[in-house]
C-alpha cells in the first residue's frame, strides 16, 4: 500500500506537477514563446500548443507525414514556413474566436466567402497565406466579407 501511494506522488510525497502547454490562462498562443533563439518554430511546442500531434500538425499545413521526423526537414524553409503562417494566421484570430484551440477550429473548417469557400487552412496550403492575413485584417478594420 505504501508503494502505491509513492507511485502516485514526486519527490517528498508532494503530486507531480503535470505538464503545461504554452498556451496562456486565456487559452492564447504567443508565438514567440513557440520560436526559438533562431527564430525557428519549434514543432513539438506548436503540436502541444494547439492540442495535436506532430502527424496532425504536418497535415494542417499542407505538409507531408514525415516532415517533422527529421530535424534538417523540420528546420526546412518550407516545413517553417508554413507552420509560421498558420501561426500568424491562428494569432490574429484567436482573440475574436476565443482563444488558440477555437482559432485552429476556425480555420481548418470556417468556409471564407470572400475566397470562394474555401478554408484559410486550404489557402494556406495552396500559397495563399498572405491573402488571408489582408482578408482578416481587413475584416479587423471593419471591413465587409
Amino acid at each position: 500500500m505504501a508503494q502505491a501511494a509513492k507511485s502516485t506522488a514526486g519527490s517528498a510525497g508532494r503530486p507531480r506537477a503535470r505538464k503545461t502547454t504554452r498556451a496562456s490562462v486565456s487559452g492564447r498562443v504567443s508565438i514567440t514563446s513557440l520560436m526559438d533563439e533562431r527564430g525557428a518554430v519549434k514543432v513539438d511546442d506548436v503540436a502541444e500548443a494547439l492540442g495535436m500531434s506532430k502527424l496532425q500538425l504536418a497535415e494542417t499545413a499542407g505538409l507531408a507525414r514525415e516532415v517533422f521526423q527529421k530535424a534538417s526537414r523540420r528546420d526546412g524553409p518550407k516545413a517553417q514556413r508554413r507552420v509560421r503562417e498558420m501561426l500568424e494566421i491562428i494569432n490574429l484570430v484567436q482573440g475574436w474566436a476565443g482563444g488558440a484551440t477555437q482559432a485552429m477550429a476556425w480555420y481548418r473548417a470556417e468556409p471564407i466567402p470572400a475566397f470562394g469557400g474555401r478554408t484559410a487552412e486550404a489557402l494556406v496550403k495552396s500559397g495563399n497565406a498572405t491573402a488571408v492575413r489582408d482578408y482578416i485584417d481587413h475584416m479587423a478594420t471593419g471591413g465587409y466579407a
